[in-house]
């Protein structure tokens, strides 16, 4: 048994005009980012999103568990992405180059020199990247990529190139690691190899590719939420193409046809 998740389409103006067809027709709407709406809503401990981007997001930072209970929130937010299109300049920001004090931080973010703090990376299609809260980071342009994170919309802008929205320089410099983060889990994804990406703190993350070893994914006692990366997948009889997320009680009914790649998520 699946259940199908409804999307949740946000317009940015960092967004695109040239999303993929199997999430629908948006003409020239500049869809940034598609979510996958949980039944449990807030409730639910993972989110799953899909974003398309056309220029540098935000420099942001996310609380952890028992920072953002303290600002009232539910859980922090820890995440994780995986590339799925990447133009040839494309970069993540993940951390600081150098250690940097508040102050520092604080007079950075405020004339903008922050932009040539963060630890710009190369992006490229079946890279992935775990982002922990406390660290300063941004998503660059001309991506498409994954997000599997935390159901937490708790995020601190430090810097935001002069959009009209808010900052939290406060709140923000009160949660950062501001170490650098080149030991920040990163890794290329064959997409035809199974592959363990995330083993806690707050949630599991695999790779499955066909075939797929049920052993390999072992016992979960949970509900599963599978993300296609590609055309193949198979709940019993019933299609789970990519472009949808689904809910399952489990994976005994999971088929993956040749060339058919997923993501399988749950909680910790």
């Amino acid at each position: 048994m699946l259940t199908r998740l409804p999307l949740h389409i946000v317009e940015k103006p960092w967004g695109r005009t040239d999303i993929p067809a199997a999430f629908g027709d948006f003409g020239e709407r500049r869809i940034g980012e598609i979510w996958f709406a949980h039944p449990d809503g807030d409730a639910a401990p993972l989110m799953i999103k899909f974003l398309f981007t056309s220029e540098r997001l935000s420099i942001q930072v996310h609380p952890d568990d028992v920072r953002a209970r303290a600002a009232g929130h539910a859980r922090g937010k820890d995440e994780c992405w995986l590339i799925l299109g990447a133009e040839p300049d494309a970069e993540l920001g993940l951390g600081l180059k150098a250690p940097a004090d508040v102050a520092a931080l604080r007079a950075a973010a405020q004339d903008g020199s922050i932009v040539d703090m963060v630890d710009w990376r190369p992006a490229q299609a079946g890279e992935f990247f775990y982002n922990a809260a406390g660290t300063i980071h941004a998503i660059g342009g001309g991506l498409t990529l994954v997000e599997v994170q935390q159901n937490a919309d708790c995020t601190y802008r430090l810097f935001d190139y002069g959009r009209p929205r808010d900052l939290h320089l406060d709140d923000g410099l009160a949660v950062v690691d501001a170490a650098p983060s080149h030991g920040a889990p990163h890794c290329a994804i064959d997409p035809a190899a199974n592959k363990r990406l995330v083993d806690g703190p707050h949630f599991h993350l695999l790779h499955l590719a066909a075939p797929f070893d049920r052993d390999f994914v072992g016992p979960t006692g949970q509900s599963l939420t599978l993300v296609p990366l590609a055309d193949g997948c198979r709940i019993g009889d019933e299609p789970l193409p990519f472009g949808e997320v689904a809910l399952l009680e489990d994976l005994s009914s999971l088929e993956m046809a040749p060339g058919a790649r997923a993501l399988l998520c749950w909680a910790a």
